[in-house]
């Protein structure tokens, strides 16, 4: 990988050089060694620029492949992920009272979530390690993302979930081949577990807090949305906040740009978590370590309660001079209401909890209306069925008669 210069311990400062294995610093351990890719950026200003994006017909994230640590050549996963859209919400930002708001989907990815962004980095790496087999703990997105990113190679998928992980998303692992350990427990028991036989079998190790190539997958979805507003930067990035992962590569995407100088400033980012499980808040506004926490939300992508990558995260609010906010799990199922019923946009709830968050974020005036705001939607709506008619309601039904029809439909405010 000749962009890249070399990985740093968050917590020590010592640097390694790139190698089969190495995901955490030796001398820190697997629980403060957190590793952050370092670039060339000359050798990136040298591979890519502007102009040659605006050109550029690749639909998918391997555009930014300079920025990622990935051999610049050789083979990459045939899912097309990334490039998701970025609608104007005008409706929406007019219902809140700002003057411009913009949704990124990252639901239309080949799994259905923004996970895939890091799935295809870590099978990239995979292939260009020789492995075999690929392993991560998930609540249910990495599973599915990486299962399906491993089905397109031909690498085998060992998953680990906890026993509350919706059917639909286990059904998509199933459906990918993958091999699905449903771990009776909580996420943290299925993440010890998948750690101990990563360790004992020597599978490579898709758990993004471990691993720190795969906050660089999670960055491109940012890289997109630069490229996308003409490299104008926003004022604020929402997002749902789990492990702490997607904070982590959200903000890491700005800061590479302005490294590298394509940016001039850097927009500030507020994190969203349920409030049944929000560690990584608590820590934020006590200025504390995180503690472990119970994992008691609906949005079961973001109920982690002892995430693995809280440090990147905290940083990256922080440095932005950004903030964090809770929301109630009825917030989370009115906010898929509102985005739906707004924008078209169908999110599961740990999708729509970054609109959730602006909403209240709005309302306590911590976003003001003349500020330039992106939302991430992190996943689909068709992830979680059942929370997704919680949220809507049921359907009206009939008898197959029109008049029966308009009783149902008496009072009812149907436009002329």
């Amino acid at each position: 990988m000749s962009n890249v210069s070399q990985l740093r311990c968050i917590n020590c400062g010592r640097t390694y050089q790139p190698r089969p294995g190495l995901y955490t610093c030796p001398a820190c351990g697997p629980v403060d060694g957190i590793l952050d890719v370092e670039y060339d950026y000359d050798y990136i200003n040298k591979a890519i620029s502007k102009k040659n994006l605006a050109a550029d017909r690749e639909p998918s994230m391997w555009r930014y492949r300079p920025f990622l640590p990935v051999a610049q050549e050789g083979t990459l996963p045939p899912l097309r992920v990334g490039w998701s859209p970025l609608y104007r919400a005008g409706r929406l930002a007019s219902e809140l009272g700002l003057k411009e708001l913009y949704i990124k989907d990252d639901g239309i990815n080949p799994t259905a979530s923004l996970k895939d962004r890091p799935s295809a980095v870590a099978v990239a790496r995979a292939l260009a390690e020789g492995a075999k087999v690929v392993a991560c703990s998930s609540t249910g997105n990495a599973a599915s993302s990486l299962a399906g990113a491993a089905a397109s190679v031909g690498l085998k998928a060992m998953i680990f979930v906890p026993g509350r992980a919706p059917q639909g998303k286990v059904a998509q692992l199933l459906i990918f081949g993958a091999t699905v350990i449903s771990v009776q427990g909580t996420y943290e028991d299925a993440f010890r577990l998948s750690a101990a036989a990563i360790a004992e079998h020597g599978w490579y190790n898709r758990n993004a807090a471990i691993n720190p190539y795969l906050v660089e997958g999670k960055k491109t979805v940012c890289l997109e949305v630069a490229e996308q507003l003409q490299w104008e930067v926003p004022d604020w990035v929402v997002l749902a906040v789990g492990d702490g992962c997607t904070m982590a590569g959200a903000w890491k995407a700005w800061v590479d740009l302005k490294k590298a100088g394509w940016i001039d400033r850097l927009p500030r980012m507020l994190g969203v978590q349920a409030e049944g499980c929000c560690p990584i808040t608590r820590a934020f506004r006590e200025g504390t370590r995180v503690r472990p926490m119970e994992e008691n939300t609906l949005a079961d992508s973001i109920a982690v309660g002892v995430p693995r990558n809280p440090e990147k995260a905290l940083r990256a609010v922080r440095d932005s001079g950004g903030t964090m906010i809770n929301v109630s799990d009825d917030e989370i199922l009115a906010a898929m209401g509102v985005l739906g019923r707004t924008c078209g946009v169908f999110g599961e709830p740990a999708g729509v909890a970054g609109t959730a968050g602006l909403i209240k974020a709005v309302r306590e005036g911590i976003i003001k209306p003349d500020e330039r705001v992106v939302v991430l939607v992190t996943g689909n709506g068709l992830k979680d069925v059942a929370n997704a008619i919680k949220a809507a309601g049921e359907p009206i039904r009939v008898e197959p008669s029109l008049e029966a029809l308009h009783k149902a439909l008496k009072d009812l405010k149907l436009p002329n």
